[in-house]
């Protein structure tokens, strides 16, 4: 349906123009579990919880994590 739409080389560049774009979240996301799993404070279960939001709601989990919880912990001890 979309080849009757679009020809071949439009698909194509479609695909190289949104590729930079999946790369940057899966490295962001990437970023997001490593840094929960290695600074995150193991207090209590938060770590834990932390670590599934962002593995289940994949960047969308690491933004809310990144936006939620690293400015309380950098402002909290100083990292």
């Amino acid at each position: 349906m979309i080849a009757g739409i679009f020809g071949g080389w439009e698909i194509i560049l479609i695909f190289l123009a949104m590729l930079p774009l999946a790369l940057a979240s899966f490295v962001f996301w990437i970023w997001m579990l490593v840094d929960c799993a290695t600074k995150e404070p193991s207090a209590g279960n938060d770590k834990v919880i932390w670590i599934l939001v962002i593995l289940f709601a994949h960047w969308i989990g690491a933004l809310i994590y990144y936006l939620a919880r690293r400015p309380e912990r950098k402002r909290l001890f100083g990292a």
